[in-house]
């Protein structure tokens, strides 16, 4: 089922000198550690070829890594995906698709998690399971890039927004649900599809950006599961904006930090497979297995003094209250 993620979304990062000692991020190796070519973001990248229409992406680097990913972008990078070598869809599925179960201490022993200093932090899962509805499944694909972003006034968290699927919800801060000391926020992360809730339960997105309870059509299942303290296996980058540029600016908070890969623009997934991929099907343009999705480079990053993306389809209210979810 779900797990159970304890966030601390951007509180650790652009209100570190109030709530976490700097010596935090010394926690990191070192160096990148040996298990990025299996569960950590660099394992994308060691079991997917860049295509454009199905065919590999000629006079790409080899091996493409953290560090150098960005240069793609010279390829006609925009319609990139980043395509697995291995099909995704055998049973079982390819290992390096698999996620990790946090410890007891909620660290997850070999994934990382990436956070931005600024207003964001992203969320990143290697496969999702679209669901059901009406008994078939849509929208499965690789490459998730849910996430939250923590608006800070002052220093102190404000708004918080949870991503889901093409939309989410913000919240104030003090309505969310707390962890441990009461200031760590708790963000549920749904069974397969890893859009981001206040709350466990069922939770009803047909309407974008409306959490309904009553699990009509378009379902997400949310649970008290693993807890899960992405704080404790991840990369550190601050983003910035150059005066009116929508374009980020990442750097590393230490050497030993890859920020390139942020830059890419393009896809983090197969494309949409065609029409003759066994299984694959169309239901009033709604696909079984859509294309991969765009990077953090993507997810509007630069809010000014907003809470939710510019693009998000609903009208942004930050909600004073959450709403739980229908148990299950």
């Amino acid at each position: 089922m779900a797990s159970l993620s304890a966030y601390f979304a951007v509180a650790i990062l652009t209100a570190q000198a109030y709530c976490v000692p700097t010596s935090r991020n010394e926690r990191r190796e070192a160096a990148l550690p040996e298990f990025v070519n299996t569960y950590d973001l660099g394992a994308q990248l060691a079991n997917t070829q860049p295509q454009i229409d199905y065919k590999v992406v000629e006079g790409a680097l080899s091996p493409l890594t953290l560090y150098n990913l960005d240069s793609l972008n010279a390829l006609n990078g925009s319609n990139i995906y980043l395509t697995s070598i291995e099909s995704t869809t055998s049973n079982p599925q390819p290992q390096w698709l698999k996620g990790v179960v946090p410890d007891s201490t909620g660290k997850t022993n070999g994934a990382s998690k990436d956070r931005y200093r600024k207003d964001e932090a992203d969320e990143y899962g290697r496969y999702n399971w679209g669901g059901k509805v009406i008994g078939l499944n849509f929208d499965d694909h690789i490459g998730d890039w849910e996430h939250t972003m923590t608006r800070f006034s002052n220093g102190e968290p404000e708004a918080m927004w949870y991503s889901q699927h093409g939309s989410g919800e913000a919240f104030e801060f003090s309505a969310i649900p707390k962890y441990g000391n009461g200031v760590r926020p708790i963000v549920y992360s749904a069974n397969g599809s890893h859009a981001n809730y206040a709350t466990s339960g069922t939770h009803d997105h047909t309407i974008p950006g409306l959490d309904l309870p009553l699990g009509i059509a378009l379902v997400d299942y949310t649970d008290d599961g693993y807890l899960w303290d992405p704080t404790l296996s991840a990369y550190y980058a601050s983003v910035s904006f150059a005066s009116g540029s929508t374009t980020p600016v990442f750097a590393a908070y230490d050497s030993t930090t890859p920020v390139n890969w942020l830059n890419f623009v393009g896809k983090w997934g197969d494309q949409q497979y065609n029409s003759s991929y066994p299984g694959q099907y169309d239901v009033f343009g709604q696909y079984r297995y859509s294309g991969g999705p765009t990077g953090p480079e993507a997810k509007d990053l630069n809010r000014g003094e907003g809470t939710c993306p510019s693009g998000d389809p609903a009208p942004c209210i930050v909600l004073p209250a959450v709403t739980p979810g229908e148990k299950v």
